[in-house]
């Protein structure tokens, strides 16, 4: 199972009532952040988490709202005793971007790994994320993440029983390792049925509607996908300063054929959100706000392989 943690929902600047943009993800002891806004470390704080077991951060890009809370987030983490290394990933310039934040959090007891973005999309594979990230418009280099839990096929006992090699192998077999036996190579493949269907979240903010993101949120379980604007009239706003209303982010979960749509990165202006909720709905039915803290467990499906 995969935990989600929408903990900042806000664009530009933190306000009373929300953070700036970060969520939180953990699954199998290991947590992901993907951005890190002012106020990120007091978001987590109140919904409960900890910052010692983030193994992974990824950044959407070098706006502010997106990065500033990274120094303090650092220092807590040094000053929790973690001594694992941290790995980061981000857009071009990430080295030299967290290496001049650091300037205020020079000293850490931990290594940190930079996973710099290469071209218009690129895979990592981290403590069992598969994370997909996707170039998206901005007026700023800056990318969408998709991560994904994937799930090996059911173990077919009737066929490795079949094998002439000793039980103590089938676990190797299991784990997707080829096996060397007696001169003969066993592959997965032999045991193993086919691929379970995982588990995906879609993760974007800072973009006009583009095909990179509907595809990268193909079938997603949950999209997570900034509305800065919902009055109608701001559309040409949303054009201006490359960003999405609420409308359009609906649009694109429904061509995504996203199950679930939460909506966050608000502008400071909006004010009663829920009440443009309706005409949302009526774009995509499973779309609802993100909401500082919000919570959610993506499990596996389980289906009939009959």
């Amino acid at each position: 199972m995969l935990d989600v943690c929408l903990l900042g929902t806000g664009g530009m600047m933190p306000l009373p009532h929300r953070w700036l943009t970060a969520l939180l993800t953990r699954y199998n002891g290991s947590s992901l952040l993907i951005d890190c806004g002012e106020g990120t470390q007091v978001a987590m704080k109140k919904a409960g988490q900890s910052a010692k077991p983030i193994d992974v951060m990824c950044f959407t890009h070098y706006h502010a709202d997106h990065i500033s809370g990274l120094p303090g987030m650092l220092l807590t983490m040094g000053n929790a005793e973690r001594t694992e290394p941290l790995t980061m990933i981000g857009p071009k310039g990430l080295e030299r971007v967290v290496n001049a934040l650091r300037t205020i959090a020079p000293e850490l007891p931990f290594e940190i790994r930079f996973l710099e973005i290469e071209g218009s999309t690129q895979h990592f594979s981290v403590n069992g994320y598969e994370i997909e990230a996707f170039r998206v418009n901005h007026n700023v280099v800056c990318y969408g993440y998709t991560i994904e839990i994937r799930r090996a096929g059911r173990f077919r006992l009737e066929e490795a029983q079949k094998l002439p090699i000793p039980r103590n192998y089938w676990g190797r077999l299991q784990r997707g390792e080829t096996v060397e036996y007696e001169g003969n190579t066993y592959a997965p493949g032999l045991v193993m049925g086919p691929p379970r269907k995982g588990i995906k979240l879609t993760y974007c903010t800072d973009t006009r509607p583009t095909r990179a993101l509907t595809e990268a949120a193909g079938q997603a379980d949950l999209l997570i996908c900034e509305g800065m604007y919902a009055e109608p009239e701001k559309l040409a706003k949303a054009r201006q300063y490359k960003h999405m209303t609420f409308y359009e982010a609906a649009q694109v979960a429904k061509d995504a054929g996203a199950r679930q749509l939460w909506l966050t990165h608000f502008s400071p202006s909006l004010l009663h959100a829920e009440d443009y909720m309706d005409r949302v709905r009526e774009i995509f039915p499973a779309a609802s706000l993100g909401k500082d803290g919000r919570t959610l467990t993506l499990d596996f499906e389980e289906v009939d392989e009959a």
